[in-house]
């Protein structure tokens, strides 16, 4: 990659951090192209060199808000040496900490619930996440970790609803509390009504989940 090329890499990311940062605390419409420039540090004519409207720049970052919960879940879809329900529980952990921390998950959270994005809400990243605790759960029936008759789609979604109910409740509250804790005990009631007794044992009292390298937020 040539210098120029590196620069304008550099300049996109920097706009489209900067956008998130607008979109996340004001909403689209309020957001303002003026203050994403500002804190950028870009010019309007570099703006608009990769951006044609205030549109294009949200759908950016819905896009890599997007891209950022595959990784996420391609992380503990495959991770080795644990059970279903644990990769859920390291799946679930990572997502609180995305949403707390990350400002681009924070303004896709937000962007979707936005009129203008009706299209992408179908394609936001609760259906990545969706999809990869779907397909853990499934695995978890398969090799007896759940108890007998358990529906999983009643299962999967009690705990997206009781998961985004906790985020909407940090937004609304504004409460300086510790999202990854609320999340696990989300999945935790779920699990105490629908994990084989056996399952349950084993894991009570073990340490919370975390892939070699990580550190705690």
């Amino acid at each position: 990659m040539s210098r120029q090329q590196e620069r304008a890499r550099r300049t996109r990311a920097a706009i489209v951090e900067s956008a998130a940062i607008e979109f996340a605390r004001r909403g689209y419409g309020a957001a303002s192209v003026n203050a994403i420039l500002e804190h950028s540090g870009a010019t309007k004519g570099a703006m608009y060199f990769h951006f044609d409207s205030k549109e294009a720049l949200a759908r950016a970052v819905l896009a890599e808000g997007l891209e950022r919960y595959r990784v996420i879940a391609d992380r503990w879809l495959d991770a080795p040496g644990l059970d279903p329900f644990e990769r859920l529980y390291g799946l679930v952990g990572d997502l609180a900490d995305a949403l707390h921390g990350d400002v681009i998950i924070q303004a896709e959270f937000k962007l979707v619930t936005e009129p203008e994005f009706d299209a992408e809400a179908k394609l936001r990243g609760s259906s990545v996440w969706g999809k990869a605790g779907h397909r853990l759960a499934v695995e978890a029936q398969e090799a007896g970790l759940f108890r007998a008759g358990v529906d999983l789609e009643r299962f999967l979604g009690v705990l997206s609803a009781c998961l985004a109910g906790q985020r909407y409740f940090h937004d609304l509250t504004a409460e300086d509390v510790d999202v990854r804790a609320r999340f696990a005990e989300c999945l935790d009631v779920c699990l105490e009504a629908t994990a084989a007794p056996q399952w349950l044992e084993r894991r009570r009292g073990a340490p919370e989940l975390r892939l070699e390298g990580e550190q705690p937020a």
